[in-house]
């Protein structure tokens, strides 16, 4: 089960020492989930086929520069690369897609707004892109416990096993750390209007 988990890591890791043969087998690993993404936000295969070539171009450059933060899940941290890429090809060619949310980025559900029109929906999914930043301000508590959730998939039991704390704790840490980004969201109201 283990190895089933650590398996990213692992081709990652190796990729950064020079073995090119394990960024492939990432690449096809998650090729169909990700391209998949990207077709269902641009409707086009051509255009998809070129963003998810990009991709794949920043990822390798951020492995080789060392950036690639290991506490993240490899595929949540590249659908957000790609996401990034296709909010650019739309604020470059000017038009206001639908986005709607996938199960990559549910973790923020709580700050949905079911009222939206297109232009405002594009700019909370630029939000959603910069709201992962934003987890680096909380109190290292709730920091913690939400990592753990969000990019381990682990339960609340497991997060209390792993931090010695009650289950009740981490519950309020959660709740908390969830609070707290709602609170850095409305006072930084200068990210919607970039």
């Amino acid at each position: 089960m283990q190895v089933v988990k650590n398996s990213d890591s692992i081709l990652v890791s190796h990729y950064i020492k020079g073995d090119e043969k394990s960024l492939e087998k990432l690449i096809l690993k998650h090729k169909r989930k990700l391209f998949g993404f990207i077709y269902s936000k641009v409707g086009d295969r051509h255009l998809a086929e070129d963003i998810f070539q990009d991709t794949f171009i920043k990822v390798i450059h951020t492995l080789k520069k060392g950036k690639y933060n290991e506490e993240g899940k490899f595929l949540p941290w590249v659908m957000r690369i790609a996401h990034n890429l296709v909010i650019d090809y739309f604020r470059k060619s000017n038009r206001l897609p639908k986005f709607n949310r996938t199960d990559e980025f549910d973790i923020f559900s709580v700050l949905s707004d079911n009222s939206k029109n297109r232009e405002s929906e594009i700019i909370q999914d630029q939000l959603y892109t910069q709201i992962t930043d934003l987890i680096d301000f909380l109190p290292k508590d709730q920091r913690d416990v939400l990592k753990m959730r969000i990019y381990n998939e682990l339960s609340f039991k497991e997060i209390s096993e792993n931090t010695g704390a009650s289950i009740n704790t981490v519950l309020g840490r959660m709740r908390y750390a969830l609070i707290n980004m709602r609170k850095m969201v409305s006072e930084k109201d200068i990210i919607l209007t970039n």
